[in-house]
C-alpha cells in the first residue's frame, strides 16, 4: 500500500463509470467480511489519510479540469500550422492567454469540489475496506520519511526517464510525427480558411 494506491482510490471514486464496469460482488460470506466495522478511531484515521493525500487529490482535480483546454489547444495547434509565421505567433499567444484564463477559473472550482467529495468517496472506501490496524499502518507508511523522500523524488525520476525515453525514441517517432503533420496539413488545405475556423468551434 503506497501513496499511489490511495490516489488510485481517488481516481476510481472520481470516475464512477469505470467502477460500473467491475462485476458486482456476490452476496457471500467472504464478500460480507470485506466490509470492516466502523468506529470513531477509524474515522479519525481516514480523515488523517485524506489530509495527507489532499495535495494528490488537488493535483488530480487540476488535471481533470485542464483536459478540455488541452484538447482544444491541440486542435488549435494543428490549424495554426496553416497560418503565416507573423500571424501564428500573435494568435498562439492569444490562445495561450485564453487557456490560462480558463484554467485559472475552472481549476479552483474542480479542486474545491474534489476536496469536499473526498470524505464521502475515497474516505468511505477506506473506512469500509480497511481495518483500524491497516489504517494505522497506512498512516505510518504515508508519514514515513522514506516515503516522503521517495515522493519528493518523483519529478527527478520522471524527468530522467522522460529525457532518456525521448532521446532513444526520437529517431523512430519523428518520421511518424512528420507523416501525421503532413496528413493533417493536407486535410486543412482541402478546406477553406472559414471552414477550418468553424471546425475548431
Amino acid at each position: 500500500m503506497t501513496q499511489r494506491f490511495v490516489l488510485a482510490l481517488a481516481l476510481a471514486a472520481a470516475l464512477p463509470a469505470m467502477a460500473q464496469k467491475a462485476p458486482a460482488p456476490a452476496s457471500t460470506a467472504p464478500a460480507a467480511s470485506a466490509t470492516a466495522p466502523s468506529s470513531p478511531a477509524k474515522k479519525a484515521l481516514v480523515a488523517k489519510i485524506l489530509q495527507i493525500q489532499q495535495p494528490a487529490i488537488e493535483n488530480m482535480a487540476r488535471q481533470l479540469a485542464e483536459q478540455p483546454a488541452l484538447a482544444m489547444m491541440q486542435q488549435a495547434a494543428m490549424a495554426l500550422q496553416r497560418l503565416p509565421a507573423e500571424q501564428r505567433t500573435a494568435l498562439a499567444q492569444g490562445l495561450q492567454a485564453d487557456a490560462k484564463k480558463y484554467a485559472d477559473e475552472a481549476a479552483p472550482i474542480v479542486r474545491d469540489r474534489a476536496v469536499k467529495l473526498a470524505p464521502s468517496t475515497v474516505g468511505a472506501i477506506l473506512e469500509q475496506r480497511f481495518s483500524e490496524e491497516e489504517l494505522k499502518q497506512l498512516v505510518t507508511i504515508l508519514e514515513s520519511p522514506v516515503n516522503r523522500k521517495f515522493q519528493s523524488m518523483n519529478g527527478d525520476m520522471q524527468r530522467a526517464l522522460g529525457e532518456k525515453l525521448v532521446a532513444e525514441t526520437k529517431p523512430l517517432v519523428e518520421p511518424k510525427v512528420r507523416a501525421l503533420e503532413q496528413a493533417v496539413r493536407k486535410r486543412f488545405e482541402a478546406i477553406t480558411p472559414a471552414a477550418a475556423a468553424s471546425a475548431l468551434k
